[in-house]
């Protein structure tokens, strides 16, 4: 699949820079611009849209100086242009989520965030991508089954979030998570976890059990150490 290109559509210019570097983080995205108001916006896809590079994904703030997020969305829609849209605010308002969702918003994030939680909605939008791609590609069909659109749409909501236990805090997880992913090519111990990340190694297993049920993590028994065999985990891929 193509590296997907992405518009970062945010007023303020210090989250605008976090954004575009977290994408630049990410493997298989890359920056397409950024806009910094909703006629700019507009504009910018627009004219990448005619130079033959055209923007797969708008990361859309609902609050802008000129438009509303959701204003901007209908008249992507109304010109043709076909983004996918994973609104990023700060707005809880449930009309507001309601109106984004019809429109076609394919993700919401809630600001403030983590790298961790940002990296995870992109990962599992380009999941369901990829899954629809490669069910093409491979089938030379333009149609799908039922389980085939199920578990695209699968892909877009992320594993179930479990309510964190007691004694563990939001933004050790997030360091947990973020190791995981960076090491997504070989499974990990707890005792690694614990010489990487300075924490017990009781401590680095109760994270890491913990991503393991809600589905971020994968669990398996590494064998060919001394002594019983201890659990190792793998980063999920989404």
């Amino acid at each position: 699949m193509s590296t997907i290109r992405v518009l970062v559509v945010e007023d303020e210019a210090v989250a605008a820079a976090a954004h575009a570097a977290y994408i630049q983080r990410i493997p298989g995205f890359e920056l397409a611009g950024t806009a910094a108001d909703g006629q700019s916006a507009l504009r910018l896809l627009g004219e990448l849209a005619g130079s033959g590079a055209p923007v797969d994904l708008v990361l859309l703030d609902m609050n802008l100086p000129d438009l509303h997020g959701l204003d901007i969305a209908r008249r992507m829609r109304a010109s043709g242009i076909l983004a996918d849209i994973i609104a990023i605010t700060a707005v809880r308002e449930l009309a507001i989520v309601r109106s984004a969702v019809a429109i076609g918003v394919v993700q919401y994030l809630i600001k403030p965030f983590t790298f961790a939680t940002f990296a995870d909605k992109l990962e599992s939008y380009r999941s369901f991508r990829r899954q629809l791609s490669d069910r093409q590609s491979g089938s030379g069909r333009a149609g799908a089954s039922q389980s085939e659109v199920d578990q695209a749409f699968a892909s877009l909501r992320a594993p179930s979030e479990l309510p964190l236990p007691k004694g563990l805090s939001a933004a050790t997880l997030g360091s947990v998570q973020e190791f995981l992913r960076k090491h997504r090519d070989a499974a990990v111990s707890a005792t690694e976890v614990m010489d990487a990340l300075g924490m017990s190694r009781v401590t680095a297993r109760r994270y890491l059990e913990y991503l393991a049920d809600a589905g971020t993590a994968l669990r398996t028994a590494r064998y060919g150490t001394p002594g019983r065999p201890e659990n190792e985990y793998r980063w999920n891929g989404k």
